[in-house]
């Protein structure tokens, strides 16, 4: 096919796999000269009139993962951040030419120029990520995605960043979705750690609205975790699962193992397949249908040796 495939790969463990088939990696770190805004938006991004919407939800998301705390964004912040968004894109949705797209520092001042203390308390917050030591979002995209095939590495973004990088190359694809669509081709998306988006209240709601949307809009979405608990006492995991056709369940702890029988109303015959099972055996669930598989690679092959993760395995190519 003509598909496009992103991997979101929080771990760097894609890199041999994709080299291997001619893809490209885009390796995003505080020192990495390749640039992504999370700011980006286009003409496409939402079927509503006004692509706005969609990108303040996503504003808002990143703001939460920036402020931390558990309570999340109270009311008057998620209101003063809705204002900074509507005045920083209004000069490029009057003229949208690239030197018009914001970028954070813009929001930044947008907030600063609201004088309320709520608006300050963002604006602080992202400061950090502004004019600090993380700054690395605060720049216009310079990756030019030449590919149809790509990865983006952030391992090297660290603890405090990981979320965000996630948050954000979801963003990014969404926006190569909007523009494939309206060309009839499909794009494929792989979000390893998944669980990360779902811990945080505003970014787990903007997560399923975006899986939905994927799928709504000829994207094809694929989550991967080996954190079942963290993903699945997320309220939002309800609407992903209910948006996604087919499951493969590996090798379960038992404690997971409950949880998702439970969930997935499988039978006790149908659990012992994710019970103590060797690497490669395990269940697909598609629509109504629970089938086990074995299908172990083989280890004398190229592609076990690309994609093993084991430590005593991995060997440079």
């Amino acid at each position: 096919t003509a598909d496009d495939i992103f991997i979101s790969d929080p771990e760097a463990e894609y890199y041999p796999l994709v080299k291997r088939l001619h893809g490209q990696v885009i390796k995003l770190s505080p020192t990495s000269k390749d640039y992504v805004n999370p700011l980006d938006i286009n003409l496409n991004y939402s079927e509503d009139d006004s692509p706005l919407a969609l990108k303040s939800d996503f504003v808002l998301s990143f703001c939460e993962l920036v402020m931390g705390g558990k309570t999340g964004l109270e009311a008057i912040e998620r209101t003063v951040i809705d204002r900074a968004v509507k005045a920083i894109y209004r000069p490029y949705l009057a003229n949208p030419s690239p030197e018009n797209m914001p970028i954070l520092s813009d929001l930044h001042q947008a907030l600063l120029d609201q004088h309320l203390p709520e608006a300050d308390r963002v604006a602080q917050a992202l400061d950090l990520y502004v004019s600090g030591s993380l700054n690395v979002f605060n720049h216009k995209t310079n990756v030019d995605i030449h590919n149809r095939l790509v990865a983006f590495d952030i391992k090297e973004l660290g603890k405090q960043l990981k979320k965000l990088g996630m948050l954000i190359i979801q963003d990014q694809i969404w926006g190569r979705v909007t523009q494939n669509r309206s060309q009839g081709r499909a794009t494929w998306y792989f979000a390893d750690e998944f669980h990360l988006l779902l811990k945080e209240e505003q970014t787990a709601a903007y997560s399923a609205e975006i899986w939905k949307r994927f799928r709504k809009w000829g994207g094809v979405p694929t989550g991967a975790t080996q954190n079942v608990k963290d993903l699945l006492s997320s309220p939002e995991i309800e609407n992903i699962l209910e948006n996604s056709d087919f499951i493969t369940l590996l090798n379960q702890a038992s404690g997971d193992r409950k949880i998702l029988s439970e969930r997935l109303n499988l039978s006790a015959d149908q659990q012992k397949y994710i019970d103590n099972s060797e690497p490669g055996e395990g269940l697909l669930i598609f629509e109504n249908v629970v089938l086990p598989f074995s299908n172990p690679i083989p280890k004398n092959t190229q592609l076990y040796k690309i994609m093993t993760t084991r430590l005593s395995e991995v060997v440079e190519l």
